[in-house]
């Protein structure tokens, strides 16, 4: 057995340690490393039906996976509420010892998840599946479901763009969407985060992306920006991007 598939093994050993879920996918630098050399924790993003339910489940097989003083002042209805009420509906058990590997998993109903990836109501969760993952359990299809996702974030970036850019310029934009009024990108962040993002995916990004822009191409559908400098006698020089569709 290869790395690739002991890793994999790994990860799918995590399921027998939790309640069941209707989604599962691993995301960040785990799978699709841009630092083979670097150890990182594994993030996943668990789906399920009823998160009440679910984390009432895994408080009595997990209550270590939690942060005690929710365990102690609320428990599952505390932990469902803050999420719903006061995050973006995800809760996240982060530094979880499994294997001698460190975890961070976030729990969402199926309901916002896909709400989030059709309408971008929260753009959370769509945004991190506007990069690559891996699903490993998809009960409901999110992967069909998720190329309403794609499209739509292939269409910002392309109005996003320059009239002229290569196609790392368009997963680079694709990829940036999700950061962007994200304030730890001004002091927190590696300000070259997107860049290597796309430079140690640049493949996986292409298996995403390149059946829309086939599509685009087929249907003729090619965007062209142009540039126009508006001369005001009032309000001075101003410039403003007109999309034109050909």
């Amino acid at each position: 057995m290869d790395n690739k598939d002991t890793a994999h093994s790994h990860l799918l050993s995590f399921l027998n340690a939790i309640p069941p879920v209707d989604f599962w996918c691993v995301y960040g630098s785990t799978l699709h490393s841009t630092d083979p050399g670097k150890s990182t924790m594994v993030d996943y993003i668990l789906g399920v039906s009823d998160p009440l339910q679910w984390h009432s489940e895994n408080l009595k097989m997990n209550a270590d996976h939690y942060a005690s003083w929710m365990v102690l002042l609320g428990g599952a209805k505390l932990i469902t509420n803050i999420a719903d009420k006061l995050g973006v509906g995800v809760h996240f058990n982060p530094y979880v010892t499994w294997n001698d590997k460190m975890l961070k998993y976030g729990v969402v109903r199926m309901h916002d998840l896909i709400q989030d990836i059709l309408n971008w109501e929260r753009f959370y969760l769509s945004g991190r599946l506007q990069k690559p993952v891996n699903m490993l359990v998809d009960n409901l299809d999110i992967e069909t479901i998720n190329s309403v996702n794609l499209r739509a974030a292939m269409s910002a970036a392309l109005l996003l763009l320059l009239p002229k850019f290569t196609e790392e310029d368009l997963y680079a934009k694709i990829c940036s969407l999700s950061y962007m009024g994200d304030v730890r990108m001004l002091f927190a962040e590696d300000r070259n985060k997107v860049k290597k993002i796309v430079q140690g995916q640049f493949d996986l990004f292409q298996s995403m992306y390149k059946p829309f822009l086939e599509e685009y191409e087929g249907m003729k559908m090619v965007i062209s920006c142009f540039l126009y400098l508006l001369i005001s006698p009032h309000r001075g020089n101003c410039c403003k991007w007109i999309v034109a569709y050909q």
